[in-house]
């Protein structure tokens, strides 16, 4: 291979496989990266899902697309596979437009039945498989879902002897009289071993010889997908999301963070919510490139995992983050493969962002803000931004190239900051309620009438109960949840201002204030602490530092130490603070 074709190839973005075995972490500049994106696709073309995957399997045919922990995937071996699939969900009885529930951690097995069902023009439900019995129930009855493919087992959950709890006899029946609706579960054996007898067996789904007859006629703008939120206030709502809208927004992850041609991303974040699935799964698509899906987090197989796949990219959010930098502290790997990182989804810590750079040592470092009813991220950091930047926003609306939509800017989610009571907008800088509207915005929550109609103001802007300021060259910074600030003695506190105070001292990894009742103050802060085990400290001495730092008012009353990993949290890694709140009174004998 002569240099100068070479040359050429970076040019226009493409790995040279040469140089890659030696520099793996050598890539384009980011112009000359989203340059080769816009070239590839000039204008953007409305698909489904499937059709996506199709024509990424007609480009990239024997690229590895999804690498499992035995085998890896093609994507020619992912469009056969998910073709038999879409032919047994439409022999069990599958119709389009019908809800098919799927409860699946990050396995191969995920990703065929995810494409399979957009192939049956079905939508998909992907649930939560932390779940316990009566939240399954909850999605189960509430989307109509007709089908279910769930695991047997996972962990310590079994989610057949939820469904012998919920509605006995589902093996023959279906969900029976609690779930009307359901007519087939399917049961995928974690374990390697055969089903229950009675039980139709995932196997069962692909065995089909028949060939796959694609549907006549397919809508890119239909429903594609309905993700139940785990928010941070309250019950779980179904997200409406469409092919299109899913789509556009991971193309828009691939050019924003400028993904090169066989980008390669290692996550564990689950499949179900949008982050794994978006910014992972879907963004490998528009430049040939495969993911590396863990089933669960573990910081040393994290670090194993992009040293034996020779990962180019990690989705993480600050949870993660912070004891795969740990780790690094006690062990070394061979992360020379690595040149770019995410870590999103909750706020930061001021010092993890040099710490990245020191252990991970990354080319390129991003972060950003989103949620599900904006389909996934919206605003992100520029691969090149200044360490300030990081520091101090959560990124700018995001850029998505050709598929943006002109009449915004090219953006597909535009904000702006109002007054939560009002509605009026703020003068940049000021601290309000973020607002969203675009089509990348949810048309809203499925069979939720009444929650679709509070979503959203008079003028169709979505509220995000998030507050943030916005700058004049369009980046935003988060201060808090409208729902999460409070008053003491009559004074607003903003939990996130303590919070970092708090992350600042050498002993605390992570703090999460919530508001509890108090007798004297009206509300006080009680203050959930991650203390680092070697560097002890008591909670006298945290207040004290607080109280050295901050107003009296906003210093919080209690600190709690509590472990990592019991912090209640969606999947996107923020904090459920009102469970928090619960449990802080529990704790302290508050009714």
């Amino acid at each position: 291979m002569n240099s100068s074709f070479i040359r050429v190839l970076r040019w226009f973005g493409f790995a040279d496989p040469l140089e890659n075995e030696k520099m793996p972490n050598k890539v384009p500049p980011i112009s000359a990266r989203q340059a080769a994106l816009w070239r590839r696709y000039p204008k953007w073309l409305p698909r489904t899902l499937d059709q996506a995957l199709d024509a990424a399997a007609d480009e990239f045919r024997d690229r590895p697309f999804v690498i499992g922990e035995t085998r890896t995937y093609s994507y020619a071996d992912m469009r056969a596979w998910s073709e038999r699939i879409a032919r047994g969900l439409c022999d069990a009885g599958v119709r389009p437009g019908d809800h098919v529930a799927i409860v699946m951690a990050n396995y191969p097995e995920f990703v065929a039945t995810k494409f399979a069902i957009a192939r049956a023009g079905a939508v998909c439900v992907p649930i939560n498989f932390l779940n316990r019995r009566d939240e399954l129930g909850y999605v189960l009855k509430q989307s109509d879902a007709v089908l279910l493919v769930t695991m047997d087992r996972f962990r310590n959950l079994d989610y057949l002897q939820f469904l012998d709890e919920l509605a006995p006899g589902w093996e023959d029946k279906g969900g029976g009289t609690t779930f009307p609706r359901l007519k087939r579960v399917i049961a995928f054996p974690t374990s390697g071993h055969a089903v229950r007898p009675g039980a139709a067996s995932f196997d069962e789904l692909s065995r089909t010889t028949a060939p796959w007859q694609p549907l006549v006629s397919k809508d890119p703008s239909a429903i594609c997908d309905i993700i139940y939120t785990s928010g941070t206030t309250g019950a779980p709502k179904g997200v409406m999301l469409s092919h299109d809208m899913l789509l556009r927004t991971a193309f828009g992850s691939a050019y924003a963070r400028a993904f090169e041609d066989g980008h390669r991303i290692l996550f564990s974040l689950p499949m179900y919510h949008v982050y794994g699935y978006v910014e992972g799964l879907l963004s490998v698509l528009f430049v040939g490139g495969a993911i590396v899906p863990q089933l669960q987090f573990d910081a040393t197989e994290t670090l194993k995992g992009i040293e034996r796949h020779r990962a180019t990219d990690v989705l993480l959010i600050p949870t993660m983050t912070l004891p795969v930098l740990e780790k690094l502290k006690s062990q070394t790997f061979d992360l020379t493969s690595l040149h770019a990182v995410i870590s999103s989804g909750q706020r930061s810590p001021t010092y993890i962002w040099q710490q990245i750079f020191d252990r991970l040592k990354p080319q390129e470092l991003t972060t950003g803000y989103g949620m599900t009813e904006v389909t996934a991220s919206s605003t992100v950091t520029q691969p090149d931004d200044p360490m300030e930047r990081l520091l101090n926003t959560n990124g700018r609306m995001r850029d998505v190239g050709p598929a943006g939509d002109a009449t915004q800017d090219g953006r597909l989610v535009v904000y702006r900051a109002v007054d939560p009571d009002t509605g009026k907008e703020l003068p940049v800088g000021a601290v309000g309620e973020l607002v969203a509207k675009g089509i990348g915005v949810t048309r809203g929550y499925y069979n939720k009438p009444e929650a679709t109609a509070e979503a959203f103001d008079s003028e169709g802007w979505l509220k995000t109960g998030d507050l943030a300021k916005i700058d004049k060259d369009g980046y935003i910074t988060l201060a808090g949840r409208v729902k999460e600030s409070y008053r003491c003695g009559g004074e607003q506190v903003m939990p996130t201002e303590v919070e970092d105070v708090l992350t600042t001292h050498p002993s605390v990894m992570q703090a999460h204030i919530v508001p509890v009742p108090d007798a004297r103050m009206g509300e006080a802060g009680a203050a959930y602490v991650v203390l680092r085990p070697e560097l002890p400290v008591s909670p006298d001495e945290l207040i004290a530092y607080c109280a050295e730092r901050v107003a009296r008012f906003k210093v919080p009353k209690y600190v709690l130490p509590i472990r990592a990993e019991d912090i209640p949290s969606t999947p996107s890694g923020r904090a459920r603070k009102f469970l928090l709140t619960k449990k802080a009174m529990e704790t302290l004998g508050i009714k």
